[in-house]
């Protein structure tokens, strides 16, 4: 029997009778996945960063540390973030494994170690989750999180309640695009990317992704998870604005010719970073995982030259180090 998709509301675009999809048009064909893979394979990409990994983990990792109440903004590697603002701590895509991958032996491995493990994480009062990638959601994980902060509120998109709920977790809020949420003085709001889902091949599509905007004491930070460039993507700012700070993704870029429907290149995130208006920015998903064939080293140096470009600072998008933190 044929799976529905029984959240489906036909009144909006992003919503089908079999899952979900991106408003935008489809610019992937047949057998472009096999092409990318064929060619990596034959270039052999990625390459290793221009003076090593561990050169490259030397300059770009530091162990976090959370001393002080201040509120502040740690980025943990990848899609990870902690923000902290209004007595209120947020993690976002939390993945502190060895893999991003269902397999411990295989599949993308991290070439920077995490900068803390969930032992060494202050208090975490709420959970974001983007989508349900392995690079975004990690089961490891995810269990340790919800052992060590039973109490703790995770915000999904629609579709993927149950997944915590066959893993016993039941402290779980899901969210369609544009739908809010308050939790303990804040206000989170579900906003919309251009990305997809899939966490085996029978699974495509069933659950949603996006972003998420956190309002609090009329402070606003913007996660934008995984997205590919969207003019619709303007509205967050439209809608939720001002973004007092964001993470945007910067890295798996390339080939662009297969990637940018789910990946901005570091020109494409300085563009989101004006159009949605944000006052300054922090570059995520760049060096941990080698997920495309860009470098672990190429994001950090086209983002500069991006902002040169823009004629903007580097303190306006900032290239923080692992485990780097920020005051708010």
């Amino acid at each position: 029997m044929a799976w529905t998709n029984p959240y489906y509301d036909p009144s909006k675009s992003h919503h089908t009778p079999e899952g979900f999809r991106n408003p935008e048009p489809e610019t992937r064909g047949q057998g472009d996945l096999q092409r990318w893979r064929r060619e990596r394979k034959e270039q052999r990409l990625p390459r290793a960063p221009e003076e090593g990994y561990e050169a490259f983990s030397r300059r770009w990792w530091q162990r976090a540390t959370f001393d002080g109440a201040g509120d502040a903004a740690w980025w943990l590697g990848h899609a990870t973030m902690l923000v902290r603002h209004g007595g209120i701590t947020v993690l976002t895509d939390p993945v502190l494994g060895r893999r991003a991958s269902p397999l411990a032996f295989a599949g993308p491995l991290r070439r920077t170690a995490a900068p803390v493990d969930v032992a060494g994480l202050p208090p975490i009062d709420v959970l974001a989750i983007s989508h349900n990638h392995y690079d975004h959601l990690d089961a490891a994980t995810v269990r340790a999180l919800a052992r060590r902060f039973p109490r703790a509120l995770f915000l999904v998109p629609l579709g993927l309640k149950r997944w915590f709920a066959r893993r016993g977790i039941e402290n779980v809020r899901e969210l369609d695009w544009w739908d809010s949420t308050d939790v303990g003085g804040a206000t989170f709001t579900f906003v919309p990317a251009r990305h997809w889902s899939a966490r085996t091949l029978w699974n495509r599509n069933r659950s949603l992704w996006g972003g998420w905007v956190m309002a609090c004491d009329g402070f606003r930070f913007w996660f934008a998870g995984d997205t590919g460039y969207s003019e619709r993507l303007a509205e967050i700012g439209e809608r939720m604005g001002p973004i007092d700070l964001a993470a945007v993704p910067i890295g798996a870029y390339a080939p662009r010719w297969f990637m940018r429907a789910q990946h901005v290149d570091p020109a494409e995130a300085v563009q989101l970073h004006r159009e949605v208006g944000v006052r300054r920015s922090i570059a995520i998903h760049w060096g941990a995982f080698e997920l495309a064939d860009d470098a672990l080293d190429e994001p950090p140096r086209l983002l500069g030259e991006a902002l040169d470009a823009a004629g903007m600072s580097r303190d306006e998008f900032l290239l923080l180090n692992i485990g780097g933190r920020i005051a708010l």
